[in-house]
């Protein structure tokens, strides 16, 4: 492993991509409900870190996961695969550059 694989971040914009071209995937934000309604990627949901323990899911749908930063969905990745799920953290929301919808509710 090199140093700058150490810093790797995962760019939020592929993500989402791959997330909308992968058959029964679920685009899932964790941050605040606040937050997800001040702006959030257009067709996720929104399952806030504090939550992510707790939900049930499709066991078979894929997981592409966001947050502000990144840091909040690499937690919930991995309180996802513990209970089983294909989960990966695709970074934070400040690195998108696609539309945002704003409003919704927390699902």
């Amino acid at each position: 492993m090199s140093i700058f694989s150490m810093f790797h971040r995962p760019d939020m914009n592929d993500g989402v991509e791959q997330a909308r071209k992968t058959p029964g995937a679920l685009l899932l934000d964790v941050r605040t409900p606040e937050e997800y309604a001040a702006g959030h990627v257009p067709g996720s949901r929104n399952i806030p870190l504090d939550r992510v323990g707790q939900a049930e899911l499709d066991r078979e749908a894929p997981l592409f996961v966001y947050c502000r930063s990144g840091a909040r969905s690499g937690q919930a990745c991995s309180i996802l695969r513990e209970r089983g799920y294909d989960a990966t953290n695709i970074g934070g929301i400040l690195h998108y550059e696609g539309t945002l919808e704003q409003g919704g509710q927390q699902v």
